[in-house]
């Protein structure tokens, strides 16, 4: 074996250790996901010749070991201790009083606050830089060994230091939170559905459970991640304080949670934990409230511990997301396509400061995975803190007198038999003159993501179709002032105010129109998509199924249910009601607007343009010939981006080359002013592009 071998399965490990902290911890790849599985092939390949040189930190050894037979149990060195909840400011006031009392007058403090991230606590002992045992808190004296589960966490390190120039401590005890990231986890709920297994019922349920799995295997298949948030055993040099150990955990490697703050102020302090309560829901983990540590080391032994709490630390918990109640019925809603959807009648309860009555139950398969039965105590939550769902059933409470929930036979508003097309989730109500399919078909086509008409919601619609005025959505464009007149609610002005909507509606761009007619699988984008293509309904009415699946973004199911839709004689009869009350139904194509600066471009949209919304940056683009998708690829153009961007998506920029521009950008690349009038072409480099990386 030769010294090159050697020197290279070093200099590999190296590199792949530099770039995977680079994309997991610090989110800023300096090379494409090509040549990161490049390197990581090109080791593989030499370690497969030379196991005997396998090191147990090659970043190869991530993948999970062979299953446990059982955990073994560690004894911490140091207790994982509890933390003292506060429910209010009042309460946090409180807390520093007391350590106030404790320690001399005059003492300054200062404070380290951090979101108290919603995940599994673990401690990770490193040996001369080495990762060599990972264990879960237990009850804060003893935990489990899950050594070989901690391996799998994409950015926990094997080996220290990754970061900075300096030397592993002899031994070190890095504490901090597993968790799973939000937008991770809902794209893994959705594969789990899509291969028809049970979702999770929330990240931390799923990242505990992943963590404490006898199998590692099923752990590396999770999408895990860590936060450090503290030391525990350290033999090294001495720390001051909770801020200057976390300076030192993220010089060492570890990922440390950008969101804490050393805060001098309690004033501050208070603020920081209100600020962050409103923008819980913009992070991308899960967290339950906000953690406040007194910063100085001498200050905490000093204060010590009462019970199984520290003194000098204490945490402010949010509002509870989570509640137990009696389910007492389930209902059922009947949606614009004929869908039956069940949701929960509940026994009033407090969530959050709202009194939830009703929460959601997805659909009758979800019901009965979950087997909740009417009399259960539930759990429900709301989700993003808004829609109320029910999580499951408290088993132990059951008495033998609940009732399992019968799917089923007919709709519940027109008595027609229901349907189960195969391999569907859904149950459909086919009769198409079903009242609750109508009002629900009003609401949408007025909506504003299909022809935007001002004035009319749900209960306009219900008040229209209950009088006997509209009968299909075609019928809004023959009513009359008389006709609103009649309603409920109605003046003259209100009258007046809702037809010019409706009239205003009738020039509204094809891609509306097509949007507004309820076709499954064709929303807002794959709407404009089409009307790009045809440039006229009646184009779109006559296509066939192979001819939808030649348009990029169109799949066999969305071409057949279009081929479907426009088959039904009494959806050709809409149409031609819509023709005949003015609606127009055909746009001009590119070539016969005007120029077409952006043939041939892709653009990605993400965060908010400071003069214009996102559909009307789309209809720009669209106009002046080019394309806007939703997700980041080798074939993207641009991504244009305005304030409060998705990170995932300029992550992805970077990582492919892919240049940004803001919206100046694209009004120089249309020629188009904030107006939308034609000016002068644009020079081929806008102001507006900025460089990759800032």
């Amino acid at each position: 074996m030769s010294a090159e071998v050697v020197a290279r399965l070093e200099r590999l490990r190296q590199l792949i250790r530099h770039h995977s902290y680079l994309y997991h911890t610090l989110d800023k790849p300096e090379v494409t996901d090509a040549e990161y599985d490049a390197l990581m092939h090109e080791l593989r390949a030499l370690e497969a010749q030379y196991p005997q040189l396998v090191p147990p930190d090659s970043p190869t050894q991530r993948v999970g070991a062979e299953p446990l037979p059982e955990f073994v149990k560690v004894r911490h060195p140091y207790p994982m201790t509890s933390l003292l909840d506060a429910f209010s400011r009042e309460g946090v006031i409180a807390w520093l009083e007391r350590a106030q009392r404790l320690l001399p007058e005059g003492t300054v403090f200062e404070f380290v606050v951090e979101p108290k991230i919603d995940g599994l606590a673990v401690a990770l002992t490193y040996e001369d830089g080495l990762l060599t045992r990972g264990a879960t808190r237990g009850d804060g004296i003893v935990g489990e060994d899950v050594t070989a589960n901690v391996r799998t966490v994409r950015n926990i390190p094997l080996r220290i230091p990754l970061a900075g120039s300096g030397r592993a401590p002899r031994l070190i005890e890095g504490r901090g939170e597993v968790y799973m990231p939000r937008d991770l986890f809902h794209r893994m709920n959705e594969e789990r559905l899509a291969k028809g297994g049970p979702p999770f019922a929330n990240p931390r349920n799923a990242a505990a459970g992943a963590v404490r799995q006898l199998d590692p295997r099923v752990t590396a298949g999770r999408p895990l991640r860590f936060f450090a948030y503290g030391v525990g055993r350290f033999e090294g040099h001495g720390l001051s304080g909770q801020w200057e150990a976390l300076d030192y955990l993220r010089e060492l490697g570890f990922p440390i949670n950008p969101d804490i703050r050393l805060i001098s102020d309690f004033q501050q302090v208070l603020a920081y934990c209100e600020e962050w309560m409103g923008k819980r829901d913009l992070l991308n983990y899960e967290a339950d409230g906000v953690v406040i540590k007194i910063n100085d080391f001498g200050l905490q032994q000093r204060l010590g511990i009462v019970g199984n709490a520290p003194r000098w630390a204490v945490a402010f918990k949010f509002p509870s997301r989570e509640a137990t109640t009696r389910l007492l019925g389930v209902g059922i809603n009947v949606g614009r396509t004929g869908v039956l959807t069940p949701y929960a009648i509940l026994e009033p309860v407090q969530l959050g400061g709202v009194t939830i009555h009703q929460a959601t139950l997805h659909n009758f398969d979800d019901l009965a995975r979950k087997d909740i039965r009417v009399g259960d105590v539930v759990v429900i939550q709301r989700a993003g803190d808004v829609i109320p769902q029910v999580v499951g059933p408290v088993m132990a409470l059951r008495d033998g007198s609940q009732r399992s929930v019968v799917l089923p036979v007919a709709c519940p508003v027109c008595g027609e038999p229901i349907v189960r097309e195969e391999g569907e989730v859904a149950i459909y109500c086919l009769n198409a003159a079903c009242p609750a399919q109508l009002v629900r078909h009003v609401e949408y086509w007025v909506s504003r993501d299909a022809m935007d008409v001002d004035g009319l919601g749900i209960k306009v619609a219900e008040l229209l179709v209950n009088k006997g005025l509209v009968s299909d959505v075609a019928d809004l464009y023959t009513l009359t002032k008389e006709d609103l007149l009649r309603l409920e609610g109605f003046a003259g002005k209100r009258a007046e105010n809702l037809l010019s909507a409706i009239a205003t509606s009738r020039d509204h761009p094809l891609w509306r129109v097509i949007a507004a007619l309820g076709i499954r699988g064709v929303g807002g984008k794959v709407a404009q998509t089409l009307a790009n293509h045809y440039h006229s309904l009646e184009a779109l009415m006559a296509a066939s199924l192979e001819g939808l699946q030649e348009i990029e973004g169109i799949g066999p199911r969305t071409a057949a249910d279009i081929v479907d839709y426009f088959g039904r004689p009494r959806h050709r009869q809409l149409i031609e009601e819509l023709r005949a009350g003015g609606v127009r139904l055909a746009d001009q194509p590119v070539a016969e607007q005007g120029p077409a600066p952006l043939l041939g471009m892709t653009f990605v949209i993400t965060g908010t343009l400071p003069s214009m919304s996102r559909e009307a940056a789309t209809a720009l683009v669209q106009r002046h010939g080019g394309k806007v998708t939703g997700s980041i690829s080798r074939n993207t153009t641009y991504l244009l981006f305005g304030d409060n961007p998705g990170g995932a998506k300029f992550a992805a920029a970077q990582r492919l080359g892919v240049p940004l521009l803001d919206e100046q950008g694209l009004l120089r690349l249309t020629g188009a002013t904030q107006g939308d009038a034609q000016e002068e072409a644009p020079s081929p480099a806008p102001q507006g592009q900025l460089p990759l990386g800032i």
